[in-house]
Order: structure tokens, then sequence, then C-alpha cells
């Protein structure tokens, strides 16, 4: 049987490599970068460690245009362009080849003296057969190249980096769409916030806030009129489908798909809503070992996360029997369903989820809690890492009116007497932006929208974000 031979495979590469001619011409070009590129590209460039970079998240987020954007910048930096190679493994003519045989024709494709490293991004990787176990060889037997990888089978890569590459395979979680990121790409990012009177527009900031919840989360419904209006269909279709009835099944052996399926919907249709269990097994008809494992699946697909609880004194139960599930994109929620309307009584669940959402990529592997007890509970609560004390404590309100009653402020003024925080306590509100007492306790009181927006992204110095914080102090 024919093969592609070595000509029709450099002639491939030639075209999927078009800055070997124009020195800097890459893909994409004209499209907005993520926040996380620099971050990306930093990584990419380290030069302490033998270790390939692994690009993970959901599917359709951006993770193909951010690999040549992270090329545009190695050029931009001047790193020779025949020293970089981009290669997506899903095209027929490359999708038979070992890794180390891409590696060797790349090494031999041009002459070079210099002893400058070489770069590899490899697209869709997955679709390389044994890809984790010839990766590490790779990192190991060639020090002059640095592997970076991309894959839309998400679940797969993180199963197969953690079982086979472990010690050599650094990964890199890209998020959904930030609400900041969001406003960037539409040039809305500094249209609602006046330099001179140290104000913002929250009224235009919530119109936009409502739409990121809705659609915002891929950046292609930004752009694409059909995408918003039928985001069912290029939801389920091009991101739900391919995970839920493919991926999964066909790394964890999962029996039955639709059945899977229908658990993710009841799941995405109660973000933020705590469960146990026992209620859902009764609700689905599934046991609780199968459920336990399809949790564990949409975990690691990128789709949910979980957070569990602790008590009114911060403390971990030992048997834990209920947890909240997040959505980790909240427009998956409106895409299964209907948009959901800023009016609706499932809002502020979702509003929950944004701030989710926010939250976990800020902090780097710490993890948030939610903090309920027989009188009370708070939305989000971050130990140190100690467990010792209370870093930060949220409360997150889709309201106004939550914060002209001192009762509704009760739970978190009682959690935070208990718990002395190393930050200020925030409850977020629908417009509003002031300081309020409860009970002897001072509390910030943040626009959700506003919140969001300043979280942005970067390496966190506090649960309220500088640019927030200057104007809460406005206020006082």
């Amino acid at each position: 049987m024919l093969q592609a031979s070595e000509q029709e495979i450099l002639t491939a590469l030639d075209e999927a490599n078009p800055w070997w001619k124009s020195g800097g011409k890459t893909p994409f070009n004209e499209m907005k970068r993520r926040a996380y590129l620099p971050s990306f590209v930093d990584l990419i460039r380290q030069d302490d460690a033998r270790r390939a970079v692994l690009l993970l998240g959901q599917r359709r987020i951006g993770k193909t245009v951010m690999a040549h954007h992270a090329i545009a910048a190695l050029l931009a930096a001047r790193v020779p362009a025949k020293h970089i190679m981009f290669c997506s493994t899903d095209a027929p003519v490359f999708g038979a080849l070992p890794l180390s045989r891409l590696a060797h024709l790349f090494e031999r494709r041009f002459p070079r003296r210099s002893a400058k490293p070489l770069y590899i991004f490899l697209d869709e990787i997955q679709y390389l057969k044994e890809w984790e176990r010839h990766l590490k060889t790779l990192v190991d037997n060639k020090p002059n190249i640095r592997f970076i990888a991309t894959g839309s089978a998400a679940a797969a890569l993180r199963h197969k980096s953690m079982e086979s590459g472990a010690g050599r395979i650094t990964e890199f979680y890209l998020p959904p769409l930030t609400f900041t990121e969001y406003l960037d790409f539409l040039d809305r990012e500094n249209s609602y916030y006046s330099m001179t009177t140290r104000r913002a527009d929250i009224t235009g900031l919530n119109r936009d806030f409502v739409n990121w919840l809705n659609y915002g989360g891929f950046p292609e419904a930004l752009f694409s009129r059909s995408v918003r209006e039928q985001p069912m269909r290029f939801i389920k279709q091009d991101i739900l489908d391919k995970v839920l009835l493919r991926d999964l099944p066909s790394i964890y052996g999962v029996g039955d798909v639709q059945e899977l399926h229908r658990f993710f919907a009841l799941l995405a249709y109660n973000t933020g809503q705590e469960v146990s269990l026992g209620e859902l097994a009764k609700r689905t008809n599934i046991n609780k070992a199968t459920l336990s494992k399809y949790l564990e699946y949409l975990e690691a697909a990128f789709l949910v996360r979980r957070s569990y609880r602790v008590d009114q004194d911060a403390r971990h139960f030992k048997r834990v029997t209920t947890f909240k599930v997040y959505l980790t994109n909240p427009s998956l929620r409106a895409a299964l369903y209907s948009h959901l309307p800023e009016n609706s009584p499932h809002f502020g669940a979702l509003v929950e989820t944004g701030v989710a959402m926010h939250l976990q990529p800020r902090l780097q592997g710490v993890n948030f809690h939610y903090a309920r007890w027989p009188s009370g509970e708070v939305d989000f609560v971050s130990l140190t890492p100690d467990q010792s004390r209370v870093a930060a404590a949220i409360e997150v309100k889709w309201s106004d009116s939550a914060i002209d009653s001192a009762g509704k402020l009760r739970p978190l003024a009682r959690f935070i007497r208990r718990k002395s925080l190393l930050s200020d306590p925030i409850v977020t509100t629908r417009s509003r932006l002031e300081y309020r007492e409860a009970f002897g306790q001072r509390i910030h009181c943040v626009p959700v929208a506003l919140y969001c927006m300043a979280l942005g992204v970067g390496e966190p110095r506090s649960a309220l974000p500088d640019a927030v914080r200057e104007q809460v102090a406005a206020y006082g």
C-alpha cells in the first residue's frame, strides 16, 4: 500500500510553516492575543529544565491560535524562523509518523550552525500513536529541542501525560475567555471606567457581563452571529458531543455514553448548587460508584470542577457527603438549555459560576471551598497552605438589596469573627460599590461585573484587586 513520501511530508511542512520563507508571517496574526500568552511564552523559553509544555483546556477556546501567537512572539524575540516548526498532527500526511521521525526531518530540513534551541509545536498531539511515551524519550534525548504540544481531547491528554510523562511534561491550563478578555476582544475594556471621575458605568458593564455569562466564554461566539444565535448547535456538536461521546469513552471506556451526556446536562442546569451523591443517584438512577467516576472524567475534561464544604470554623469534614459543582465555562449552561435573562431566578447561580471561573486560574492550585453550617453559608473560602487561617471570604450576590439587610450579611460577619482573615471580606452586588458595617465587621461591597473585570488574569495579590480597591477607597 502506498504511503506519503518524504518529499511530500517536507512539502506539507513547508506549507504549515510559512515563516520559513517569509521570515515572520504567521497565521492568525490579526487576531487578538489571549492574556495568558506572556506566561505561556515564558514557560516555553525556560532554560533550566528538560520538559515539554502541554497546553490543556476545553475545545474551541483558542489553543491552536495561541500556539501560533507564541510562535509570533518567538520570532519577535529574534528566534530564527527556521528554528521553529509547527505541525498539526491530525493531518493525514503526519498522522502515521512517530514523533522521532518528525523531529529528525526538522533537524535535517535546514543546515544549522547556531547552538540556539529549536522549537517544535505539535497541534492535536493525541492523533500520534503512543505520543506520550515517545515525547518523554525525545525530551530526554534531544535537549536542544523544546517541544510544545496542544490538543482538544483534554481528558486524554491529561490522563496520558500523568501516566507516561511524569517529570517530563509541564501542563499549562488555558481557561475559557475571562470577562476581562471578553471586553478586550470587543475593544470595550476601557469603555466603562472614567479616569477623571474614577467611576465605572455599571449599567453598561452589566449588559456585557450578562452576555459574557451566556455566550462569551468561547472566542468564536464574539465574532460569529450564527454562533451567538445558535450556541446550542455550536457547543453541542463541536464541543460536548466530541468530548462526551468520543473523547471520554475512548479513554475511560464509558459504556453508556448517553447516560454520561444526561448526567452532565443535569449538572449544567444545577451549576453552583450544592449536591450529594445520594441525591444525584436518586435523580439519575445511576449508582454512586459510577457517578463518582463520571465526575472524575468530567473534571479531567475541564467541563466541571467541584468545591468542597468546610464548617463555620473553616474545618474540613471527615466524611464528605455534599459538594458544589461548577461549570468551568458558564456559557455551557445557556448553550444546553437557553439564554438566561438577568432577572431569571437561576441567574444568581450562573453569576456565582462566573466568579468561580475567574478565581480558580488565578490561584494556581489553591482551591476554593464553601462554608456552610445550619444557620449560614459563605460561597467562596480559601485557606492558607497550612489550613490554619482563612485567606479570603467572598459572598456572591446578584442583588443590591442584599447589602441593605444586616441579617443577610450576618453569616459572613459571624464567619469573619470566628476566623481571622488575611484579606478583606467581600460581598458582590449588582451595581453598588461601598463599604458596609455588619455586626461590628467592615465588608467591601463590589459590583460583581466590576469584580470579575478587575480580577482579569495574573498573580493575585489579594482577593480584592487593586483596581477595585482604588474605586472602593474613592467612596470612603
